[in-house]
C-alpha cells in the first residue's frame, strides 16, 4: 500500500499561497512531480506561477499559463523545470507526446489538472487541492496538501517547517530564494517588514552508503549529520568576537532555524570574480588570531547539553583523500589497482603524521569565498561574517588558511596566496615568540596538497554521482593549487607518485 500523508491550510490571499509554495520549493529537488487540482479559478496557475517565480530568483518573471502550449520549460538556477496543463489531453497515451511519459529525468513537473491522466502518472507525487474558502473572503482558499509514496516524508517535513514558521513569528514573512550549496541544505530569505532573516533547512541525513568502516562518508570524515553542530559552533564562535550568524529560532529536531542575516556583501569582486584582498587579509587575521588561542573541544548546545567538536584524525583523511582513486581517477581513464591504492595511502599516512602531531584548533573547513561575508560597519575581525562551519573538527591550523588562500571557487594568484600566508605567519610570529614558521609551511604544503586532493574527487563525485555537473569547472584550479604545493620539499616523494599515477583534469593548462 502506498503510504500517504496530507494536512490542510487557509491561505488567505496570493501571498499566502506563494508563502505555501516557497516553502515547497525549498524541500524538493530535481525529479519532484507535483500536481495541482481544483475548479477554474481556484488558484492552481497562480500557485504555480508562484513557485515558478521562487524557484527563478524573480518575481517579474513571465509564466503563461501552458493551456493552449500543454507544457512550457523553465531553466531555472538549481534544475529544470516543466509546468504542464493536462485540461485538453484526451486520452494518456498523448502525454508522450509533450515529453511527460516518461517524465524528464532530473526535472521538477508541476502539472495542473492531473485527472486528465492520474493513472499514468508516478505514485511518487505532491497533490495540492485548491478550493474556495468563502467563508474567509473572496481571495481565501483552502489547500489540502498530500505525499502519496516517496513524497509523503516531504509534505511531513512541510507541514512541520509551516508549524516553525508559525510559532517563530514568520508565517506572513516574504520568502526570498538564496543559492544552495554543494549539501542537502537549503536557504532562504525571511522579509519581515524591513527586517531580514535567513531560514534553513537542514534535514538530518547521512552522505552516502555505510561503506567506510560501517560508517557513511559524512559520519566517516565527521561531516555534520544534522543542524546541532551548526548551533553549538555558531554559539562557540560568537563567543570569541567572531561574526557567525546569531540563532533566533531553531527546531534542533527537525533541521530548522532562523537565524540573523550578515547581508550580501562578500570578499570577492569582478567577472570572473577574484579576491578583495583587504578582506582577504582580513579573513587571514581572524584565523590567525583564533589560532593564537586555547580553544575547547566541548561545546554548550542547550540546557545542560553539550556538543563534542570530533577530531580530524587521520583515518577521516585518508577517506578524504580517498575521493580521488575513487571517483577521479577512473574518469580520467586510470583503475588504482590494490596495490597502488595501498601506496598512495602509506605515504599520505606517513606525511599527515607531523601536522596531526600540532596542537589542534577549531578546523572550519570550508573557510572560503563562498562561506565570508564583509561586514563594514563592524570592527577587526569582526568585519568577517562567517557562514558556514558545521563540519568543523578539531584539527591543524593550517588547513583553514589553505581553504582561505587557495580558495577552491575562485583564482587566488600564487603572489596574493604567498602574501597572505606571509600575513599570518608574521601575525602568529608577533603574538608567539615560539611559533615555527619553516614548520608551518611545511604543514601548510602538506594540508594543501591533501585538501586539493580530496576537492578532485569530492568534484568528481558530485558530478557522477550527484548530477551535479558544474563542479567539474573548479577542477583544473585545484589541479594547479596542488601542483603550487607539491612544489614544497616536504612533498617530494609525493610529487614523484602523483606525476607518474594522476592525469591532470579536462581543461588543465
Amino acid at each position: 500500500m502506498t503510504d500517504q500523508l496530507t494536512f490542510t491550510t487557509t491561505l488567505a490571499d496570493e501571498p499566502a499561497t506563494a508563502a505555501l509554495m516557497a516553502d515547497l520549493a525549498l524541500l524538493i529537488g530535481p525529479g519532484a512531480l507535483i500536481t495541482l487540482t481544483g475548479d477554474l479559478g481556484a488558484g492552481k496557475t497562480a500557485a504555480a506561477r508562484a513557485m515558478i517565480r521562487y524557484l527563478a530568483g524573480d518575481d517579474e518573471l513571465e509564466v503563461p499559463s501552458p493551456t493552449f502550449t500543454l507544457a512550457q520549460s523553465y531553466d531555472l538556477p538549481d534544475f529544470p523545470l516543466v509546468h504542464a496543463d493536462l485540461y485538453r489531453i484526451g486520452n494518456p497515451s498523448e502525454l508522450e507526446e509533450i515529453g511527460l511519459s516518461p517524465l524528464p529525468e532530473g526535472t521538477v513537473v508541476l502539472i495542473e489538472w492531473p485527472e486528465r491522466a492520474t493513472d499514468a502518472l508516478p505514485q511518487d507525487r505532491i497533490d495540492i487541492a485548491f478550493r474556495h474558502d468563502s467563508p474567509q473572503g473572496d481571495t481565501a482558499r483552502l489547500a489540502e496538501i498530500t505525499g502519496l509514496g516517496k513524497a509523503a516524508a516531504v509534505v511531513a517535513r512541510l507541514n512541520s517547517l509551516r508549524e516553525f514558521l508559525t510559532e517563530a513569528g514568520h508565517a506572513k514573512s516574504r520568502r526570498e530564494r538564496m543559492a544552495g550549496d554543494a549539501s542537502t541544505r537549503s536557504y532562504a530569505r525571511l522579509h519581515k517588514g524591513e527586517r531580514v532573516f535567513i531560514l534553513m533547512n537542514s534535514p538530518k541525513r547521512p552522505d552516502g552508503p555505510a561503506v567506510y568502516n560501517g560508517k557513511p562518508y559524512s559520519g566517516a570524515v565527521h561531516l555534520a549529520e544534522d543542524v546541532r553542530p551548526f548551533v553549538a559552533i555558531a554559539g562557540a564562535l560568537r563567543g570569541r568576537g567572531i561574526s557567525a550568524p546569531k540563532i533566533n529560532d531553531a527546531d534542533l529536531d527537525h533541521g530548522f532555524l532562523i537565524t540573523e542575516d550578515l547581508g550580501r556583501d562578500g570578499v570577492i569582486e569582478g567577472d570572473p570574480p577574484r579576491p578583495i584582498v583587504t578582506r582577504y587579509e582580513a579573513a587571514t587575521d581572524l584565523l590567525a588570531a583564533l589560532h593564537g588561542q586555547d580553544v575547547p573541544s566541548v561545546l554548550p548546545l542547550a540546557p545542560q547539553v553539550t556538543y563534542t567538536v570530533p577530531t580530524f584524525d587521520v583515518d577521516a583523511m585518508l577517506i578524504e583523500i580517498g575521493l580521488m582513486p575513487e571517483w577521479y581517477l577512473p574518469d580520467r581513464g586510470v583503475q588504482a589497482s590494490q596495490v597502488l591504492r595501498g601506496e598512495f595511502l602509506e605515504m599520505w599516512r606517513d606525511l599527515l603524521e607531523a601536522p596531526l602531531a600540532t596542537k589542534p584548533t577549531w578546523v572550519i573547513r570550508d573557510y572560503h569565498s563562498p562561506n565570508l561575508l564583509w561586514l563594514p560597519a563592524r570592527e577587526g575581525i569582526a568585519r568577517v561574517g562567517v557562514i558556514d562551519f558545521q563540519d568543523a573538527v578539531m584539527g591543524p591550523p593550517a588547513y583553514d588558511v589553505v581553504s582561505l588562500a587557495q580558495d577552491a571557487r575562485i583564482d587566488v594568484s600564487a603572489a596574493i596566496e604567498q602574501a597572505l600566508l606571509d600575513r599570518y605567519v608574521a601575525a602568529r610570529q608577533a603574538a608567539d615568540a615560539d611559533f615555527d614558521a619553516e614548520e608551518f609551511r611545511a604543514h601548510y604544503a602538506i594540508m594543501s596538497a591533501q585538501r586539493n586532493t580530496r576537492l578532485l574527487g569530492t568534484f568528481a563525485r558530485l558530478n557522477r554521482r550527484d548530477g551535479k555537473p558544474h563542479y567539474l569547472k573548479h577542477q583544473p584550479r585545484i589541479w594547479d593549487y596542488l601542483h603550487r604545493a607539491l612544489a614544497h620539499a616536504a612533498l617530494d616523494p609525493l610529487r614523484a607518485w602523483y606525476a607518474a599515477n594522476v592525469p591532470p583534469p579536462a581543461g588543465a593548462v
